[in-house]
This record gives C-alpha cells, structure tokens and sequence, in this order.
C-alpha cells in the first residue's frame, strides 16, 4: 500500500514528542523512514512545504521513499490532496497526516488515514525490532571429528 506522508506535519509531531528526536532534520527524517519502508516492503512519498534545501541531491537515493516539496505557491497539504484525487487507486493509498484537510481528502476517496504520531511510533517499532538470524549448529555445538579432521588435512596439519 503505497504511502503519502505530510513530511512537515510528521517532523512537528516529532518534535513535538520531545523524545531523542528534537532536533530531527528533513533529511534525516526521510533516511529513517526510507529504512522503514525497506523493512515492510513498501513505498511512499514524502511532501514538505517550500522549496527544501537548494541542493537536493542527497535525497534522491533514499531506499523505496519520493521526496518532493510543494514549492513557494502552493503547499504540501494541496500537493497531497492532489495526489489522492489524481490517484487511480485511493483505496490502496495510505495518507500520513494529523491535519484534518488531509485527512478529510483521503477519507473522501476512501484511502487510509494514519495520524502522523501513530506512524511515527510504528516506525520505530520496526525499525527496533531485531531480525533473528539462525545460527549454523556447529557454532553452538563445534564440529564433528570428521569436519575436524578434514579441515586439519586441508590445512596440512594431519601428520
């Protein structure tokens, strides 16, 4: 389910939370919601107010994640709403935002509302999650005297 999110409105809700992300940066905030989307598979777009940094550069290799900002005539909130009434599938979108023009937009076209604070804890509960990795029973159990005694023959030290 492709995912819009309200980049600003995620960045205040943040902020707002006061927790080790205060003083959270756009980019950084796309960089960690690029590593988001990786884990669950999915993609989005992120839309911010103004016209961003002059060098946009470091934005475009972010993992499954568009940035783009609205620019000096209009805002992210229109650009979002836009995007959901320009959408051939809105039951498939999923819109990130506390403001309740978007939602409303979103909810008109029947897409998925997820307020920005709701989102944000999901984030990091994916992104805390430890992926398990099974371990080769040799490590817990060491080798057996055949794979012992082969790795010796082909180290040369049999004799």
């Amino acid at each position: 389910m492709p995912l819009i999110i309200d980049g600003h409105n995620l960045l205040h809700s943040i902020q707002k939370a006061g927790e080790d992300f205060e003083s959270i940066t756009d980019l950084q905030l796309c960089y960690i919601v690029g590593r988001y989307l990786k884990l669950t598979g999915e993609k989005g777009e992120i839309v911010f107010d103004g016209t961003g940094p002059s060098d946009k550069s470091r934005f475009g290799d972010i993992n499954n994640l568009e940035v783009s900002f609205a620019g000096l005539a209009t805002d992210a909130d229109t650009v979002i709403g836009d995007k959901i009434k320009a959408s051939t599938a809105p039951k498939r979108l999923t819109i990130v935002s506390s403001d309740r023009k978007v939602q409303a937009a979103a909810r008109a076209r029947k897409a998925t509302v997820v307020k920005a604070d709701v989102f944000w804890t999901d984030v990091q509960k994916q992104l805390s999650r430890r992926k398990t990795i099974k371990e080769p029973s040799g490590k817990r159990w060491g080798l057996s005297e055949s794979e012992t005694e082969q790795w010796l023959k082909f180290f040369g030290l049999d004799e």
